[in-house]
């Protein structure tokens, strides 16, 4: 791909648009608020012994999560650009347009399969508060079916249309007011059931085994899972938040603001194990189940309680909101990219987007149900760019994103805005600890190292 200055232009790439500082918090937030906390943190806490794997992430969160975190951001500030050219126009060599491309590629296909989860929520959520969910005690051949015929493909489209309408709005009309409205919304959501979950009979045992560590339950392999989900639930790598630090005015503190994410994502991740423990062992249900805790046994743990169908509904509401704040930014990404690339309006960038999103999707939908023999290697389609997306190119990024602020990036220290003493443990960090960290979590996810 050929490269000119008149790409570097930011007139090309939202025209000025910002976040005001409140917007920009939750809009982060938002981003980092996904089913990764809502679906992944419930089933590989349960997985790796509960509590102590909770403390664990917490100590990643602040090792790994935050210092990239705040690089993403600032690069992002710095160079006013899409996250394609943000590295050079931030001050960097014109070949780290590459790494920039990368940022833009991978929010793409991740969204491509990440759409077709959120339209599951969607639907969810519809049957559970009409009640055909619980017409069948057959939770796991409800999904079956469902996932083998074509309402996916349905609701795969209805999240597409809804996420591009928002992104389509802008960033303060559209994606702002979005998030100011429904992250609260989530809060609340939230609260409401904890106070459920906590208050069934027998939750007492969930709460203590989310709360209460056993650390002779965490292993090599423990670790390295709670490194990867702390660089992932953040959104790091992605492009996201080098986008969303873009529309960032100079005058908020970007420290404040990597505080203010930080524990916005833990907090939500914190409700939402408080949730999931207590009430899959009040209903006897194991919660190291993976990936079909969500969708096949908390509809049975629902079933059995007093308005279930209403406290079903609300939380699968609870997932599809947090679908879609995640995929509202991670469609902004590429979108950017277009309008810097192509001067295209936002309009147009969002719909020629989102279609490609809704195409390169359908072999990943059909993989996992109509056409189960689309397969590359063992793995079904879905599964495959899931694992090169989540597992090589989001750490690849993030490893990029440490060697460049921690290495060449000579104007790192006015870009963060730190006090001088902040900024050396900051930069230490980058240079020594987050590189081998995010280097373990490459070869773990993408299978080179075991334990």
């Amino acid at each position: 791909m050929n490269f000119s200055k008149s790409d570097l232009n930011p007139n090309r790439a939202g025209k000025g648009e910002r976040f005001s500082r409140a917007g920009f918090i939750l809009a982060a937030i938002g981003s980092s608020v996904g089913l990764g906390n809502m679906w992944k943190f419930p089933y590989i806490t349960g997985e790796n012994g509960g509590a102590a794997f909770f403390l664990l992430f917490i100590v990643c969160l602040l090792l790994i999560g935050l210092p990239v975190l705040l690089a993403e951001l600032a690069i992002g500030r710095s160079g006013r650009g899409s996250a394609a050219t943000a590295f050079i126009k931030a001050g960097g060599h014109k070949g780290w347009l590459a790494a920039g491309l990368l940022q833009v590629l991978t929010p793409f296909i991740i969204l491509s399969f990440y759409i077709i989860i959120a339209g599951w929520t969607l639907h969810y959520a519809v049957t559970s508060f009409s009640g055909t969910l619980f017409n069948s005690e057959d939770y796991a051949g409800q999904f079956n079916n469902f996932v083998g015929g074509y309402m996916p493909i349905v609701w795969q489209l209805i999240s597409v249309l809804i996420t591009g309408w928002i992104v389509a709005k802008g960033v303060s009309n559209g994606i702002e007011k979005f998030n100011k409205i429904l992250i609260p919304s989530m809060l609340v959501l939230l609260i409401v059931l904890m106070i459920r979950a906590v208050t069934l009979p027998g939750s007492g045992a969930g709460v203590s085994f989310f709360l209460n560590p056993d650390f002779s339950q965490l292993t090599t392999e423990s670790a390295l899972v709670a490194l990867g989900h702390a660089f992932f639930s953040l959104s790091l790598g992605m492009g996201i938040l080098i986008t969303y630090g873009s529309y960032v005015d100079k005058s908020q503190s970007l420290g404040a603001a990597t505080v203010a994410v930080g524990a916005g994502d833990l907090i939500y991740a914190f409700i939402a194990g408080l949730i999931i423990f207590p009430t899959t062992f009040s209903f006897g249900i194991a919660p190291d189940q993976g990936p079909s805790l969500i969708f096949i046994a908390l509809p049975a743990a629902f079933s059995a309680m007093p308005l279930g169908f209403l406290f079903a509904g609300l939380f699968f509401v609870l997932l599809a909101i947090a679908a879609l704040t995640s995929a509202v930014s991670l469609l902004e990404v590429p979108v950017k990219y277009l309008m810097e690339r192509l001067s295209w309006s936002r309009n147009r960038a969002v719909w020629v987007v989102s279609l490609a999103i809704f195409i390169v999707g359908l072999p990943s939908v059909l993989s996992l149900g109509l056409f189960p023999e689309w397969k590359i290697g063992s793995m079904s389609v879905f599964d495959w760019l899931d694992f090169v997306a989540s597992n090589v190119f989001l750490p690849v990024g993030g490893l990029l994103v440490t060697i460049f602020a921690g290495y060449f990036w000579k104007t790192a220290a006015e870009a963060s805005g730190l006090s001088s003493g902040w900024f050396r443990i900051w930069l230490f960090m980058l240079r020594y600890i987050a590189p081998i960290l995010v280097l373990l979590v490459l070869l773990h996810t993408s299978g080179i190292i075991r334990f």
